[in-house]
C-alpha cells in the first residue's frame, strides 16, 4: 500500500510539473522583476510621474518596476529600443506626446513605428504646460515680456529638454502667434533646463511639472498657463486663451507594451 501511495504522490507531482509548463505566462505575471523604460533624462516631467507610477506598480503586483533612462533625440533612442524588445510584459515603456504624436510629423524617417510597434496600454495623465521667466527678465506679464522679444529678437533664449519635445514645438507656436522670435537652448531633461533658467543661463522655459516650488519660492516668475481653465492655485495667472492665443496645450503621459503582448497581461496592467 505504502508503495502504490509514493507512486501515486510521483504521479501527482510530475501532473503538477505538466501543468505548471503547460499553464500561460499570464497566470503568475509577473513573477520576476520588470524593466520601465523612460526616453527622458532623470528629473524631467515624465521620469517624475514614471517613477511615482513605478513605486505603486512594485508595491502593487510585489514585483520590482526597475526605471531605466535613456534620454535623446525626444525620446526615439529609448523608443528603438523598446520596439525590439519581447512582448512578455516585462518591458514597458513610459511615453510622452513627442513619441508618439511629434517624431512622426517631425522626421521623415523613424527607428520605429508607433502604430505598429507599440500597444497603447493606459494613459496616466494629462500634464498642464506653463511658462515661466528667470525674475531678472523684465516682464510681469506676457504683454511686457512679447513687447520685450519684439525688441530684442533673437536674443530671447528659453529652454527645452530637446528638440523636437512638446515643450519645444509649444513654445515655438507660442512666439508664431504672438509675432516673436525666440532662441531655443536643449538640454537632455527638465532638470537641466531648470537649473538653466534658475542659473540665468536662459531666461524662460516652459515646463510640465516640478515648477511649482521654484514659483512659490519666488526663483522662478509664473507668467502664463496653457490649460482650459486657470490654475486653481495661482488664481491671478491668465490663460493663452485668455490672452488671446487659440491654443489649449497639455503633455500626456501613458504606458505601452510591444505589440503582441497577452490579452490577459494586458489586462492584468490595465
Amino acid at each position: 500500500m505504502l508503495r502504490g501511495l509514493r507512486q501515486f504522490v510521483v504521479g501527482l507531482a510530475a501532473l503538477a510539473g505538466v501543468l505548471a509548463a503547460s499553464a500561460p505566462a499570464s497566470a503568475g505575471y509577473p513573477d520576476r522583476p520588470v524593466r520601465w523604460l523612460i526616453g527622458f533624462a532623470a528629473g524631467g516631467p515624465v521620469d517624475i510621474v514614471a517613477r511615482i507610477m513605478a513605486q505603486w506598480l512594485s508595491d502593487h503586483f510585489g514585483q520590482q518596476f526597475i526605471v531605466e533612462n535613456k534620454a535623446g533625440a525626444g525620446g526615439m533612442i529609448e523608443g528603438e529600443a523598446f520596439a525590439k524588445s519581447a512582448p512578455d510584459g516585462y518591458t514597458l515603456f513610459v511615453t510622452a506626446a513627442s513619441i508618439f504624436v511629434l517624431n512622426p510629423l517631425l522626421y521623415k524617417k523613424l527607428p520605429y513605428d508607433p502604430a505598429r510597434d507599440f500597444r497603447l496600454l493606459s494613459v496616466i495623465t494629462d500634464s498642464p504646460m506653463i511658462m515661466e521667466v528667470n525674475p531678472s527678465v523684465p516682464a510681469k506679464t506676457v504683454a511686457e515680456f512679447v513687447a520685450y522679444a519684439k525688441k530684442n529678437p533673437g536674443k530671447v533664449t528659453y529652454a527645452t529638454p530637446g528638440t523636437g519635445t512638446s515643450l519645444h514645438v509649444g513654445m515655438e507656436q507660442v512666439a508664431l502667434m504672438a509675432g516673436i522670435k525666440l532662441t531655443q537652448v536643449p538640454f537632455k531633461g527638465g532638470a537641466e533646463t531648470n537649473a538653466a533658467v534658475l542659473g540665468q543661463h536662459t531666461m524662460l522655459q516652459a515646463d510640465s511639472t516640478g515648477w511649482r516650488p521654484l514659483v512659490d519660492a519666488g526663483k522662478l516668475r509664473l507668467l502664463m498657463v496653457w490649460t482650459g481653465t486657470r490654475s486653481p492655485n495661482y488664481p491671478d495667472v491668465p490663460t493663452l486663451k485668455e490672452l488671446g492665443y487659440p491654443m489649449i496645450y497639455d503633455s500626456p503621459f501613458g504606458i505601452a507594451g510591444p505589440k503582441g503582448m497577452d490579452p490577459k497581461i494586458v489586462a492584468k496592467l490595465h
